[in-house]
């Protein structure tokens, strides 16, 4: 299937649930320190602590220490900017504001869910429009299945994890069903593949 090149992309949303870590771990470091998109990365995860450290100052420092793109918290009222990884925070949904600022809410969860992919993936659509880049990883819940429709709707172009390399591919898979999706992609294939997409776009 041919890449669309309609567009100069400006931002990646991510969503992921189950087994997220090891598929982050997968694609982030190997994006270049000179990738030019913001990249929002959402995953599905309680408050949890280790060793006095909340999981957002723990995925942080995780993926500080091994991505050459700058990693922080995407807070609220914070502009976002080009070639930045920004992690959501736990408890509250994460939205973008058409300023291209973070804005947080506490409203229910959404499918279940707290922080929402939909809800993330609705606001990135709305703001980003045919510049944006959605992605879907291994997860257990149908979150993001109908924010990625929402991409794909608004002419940005859509990527999900192949099932088969998925910890867990009920997310991929639901994705998948709602024909939502322009490429479907091994994980070991998509930071390549968002690589010579982003070349391809400048060219």
């Amino acid at each position: 299937m041919p890449v669309k090149s309609s567009s100069s992309y400006q931002a990646l949303v991510i969503g992921v649930s189950a087994g997220g870590l090891n598929a982050l771990h997968n694609i982030l470091p190997k994006l270049p320190k000179s990738f030019p998109l913001a990249i929002i990365v959402l995953q599905h995860r309680g408050e949890v602590v280790f060793d006095g450290a909340s999981h957002n100052d723990f995925l942080i420092s995780y993926f500080q220490k091994d991505c050459a793109m700058s990693v922080t918290e995407a807070m609220i009222g914070a502009e976002i900017k080009q070639g930045n990884i920004y992690i959501a925070p736990a408890k509250y949904h994460l939205l973008i504001e058409k300023t291209k600022v973070f804005s947080l809410s506490l409203e229910p969860p959404v499918n279940f869910a707290l922080p929402s992919i939909d809800v993330l993936f609705d606001s990135a659509s709305a703001c980003y429009k045919n510049q944006l880049i959605g992605l879907i990883l291994t997860g257990a819940s149908s979150d993001g299945s109908i924010g990625l429709k929402t991409i794909k709707d608004r002419a940005g172009l859509t990527l999900v994890q192949e099932p088969k390399t998925a910890e867990v591919d009920f997310m991929p898979k639901s994705a998948i069903s709602l024909n939502a999706v322009d490429h479907i992609l091994p994980l070991d294939d998509i930071a390549e593949f968002l690589c010579q997409l982003i070349q391809g776009d400048k060219e």
